[in-house]
């Protein structure tokens, strides 16, 4: 099975904690020659930039919001300029904020719709042109959600976020399949990362224990952690995966669908 990324030049956003770190981690330690991160965090990105030195992978931060109009473009300007390809993107940024039926605003929607659905098709819509000028295979893996199946009530804007993204995984991945560009997804089941520590601990006012209470509860006796995403990413980044196209994975510890009686 061949899992090595060896030469590979990635972008992953949201790079600076969680998912995205923890896939900016995985590629180069399996051989990734370049990788791009960005983030809104300088010394958070300083940080992941050294970790990924130390394993042998070239590294270059960029400071980006990714709700700003210009986001795509400023992520793939620097990742085209610093090494003269994108081989590979991963989508791993996300907002989470609540917002019900009831309780969105425009604003909120606007905010998640851009950082979890537009701002990825257009990093897509660049990878994939650098791609196809050089007439070269690529990979790209979208960080989706378990909630795209309909999602809690509290996440309804951020469920349709993530379910456009979804949308847009499958329409590209059929759009550019004979050109051997792979597009994938993951629906990620509820994980143990700092964004939901501070979302639910702080945000959401349910203290410090509510991790523990929750992981009891889960089959596994703990939520995801940001690895367990790295590590399937990976694969669907990897040679290993081919060539598959198209698919969206539930990584969850319950099947989706089936219900106790």
């Amino acid at each position: 099975m061949n899992l090595s990324l060896a030469g590979s030049a990635l972008i992953v956003t949201g790079s600076t904690q969680g998912v995205g770190r923890a896939v900016a981690l995985e590629a180069a330690g399996n051989g990734a020659e370049a990788i791009l991160i960005c983030g809104r965090d300088g010394a958070r990105g300083a940080a992941v930039v050294a970790e990924i030195e130390a394993l042998g992978a070239k590294a270059h931060f960029v400071s980006a919001d990714l709700a700003e109009p210009n986001a795509a473009d400023l992520v793939a300007d620097a990742a085209l300029q610093r090494f003269g390809r994108i081989d590979a993107l991963v989508n791993a940024a996300g907002a989470t904020d609540r917002g019900s039926m009831v309780t969105a605003t425009p604003e909120m929607w606007d905010r998640l719709h851009a950082v979890n659905a537009k701002t990825p098709f257009f990093l897509m819509q660049r990878a994939i042109a650098d791609m196809r000028t050089r007439e070269k295979p690529g990979a790209i893996v979208n960080i989706l959600s378990i909630n795209v199946h309909g999602g809690a009530t509290d996440l309804a804007v951020y469920s349709a976020s993530k379910a456009a993204l979804a949308l847009i995984t499958k329409n590209a991945a059929h759009a550019h399949r004979f050109e051997r560009i792979r597009i994938n997804g993951i629906n990620m089941g509820w994980a143990d990362t700092p964004a939901e520590r501070i979302m639910h601990a702080q945000t959401l006012g349910k203290g410090p224990d509510w991790l523990a209470a929750q992981a009891a509860q889960q089959p596994f006796g703990r939520l995801l952690t940001p690895e367990d995403v790295a590590r399937l990413t990976h694969f669907l980044l990897s040679p290993a995966s081919e060539p598959m196209t198209g698919a969206l994975i539930d990584q969850e510890q319950s099947a989706v669908g089936p219900r106790d009686a």
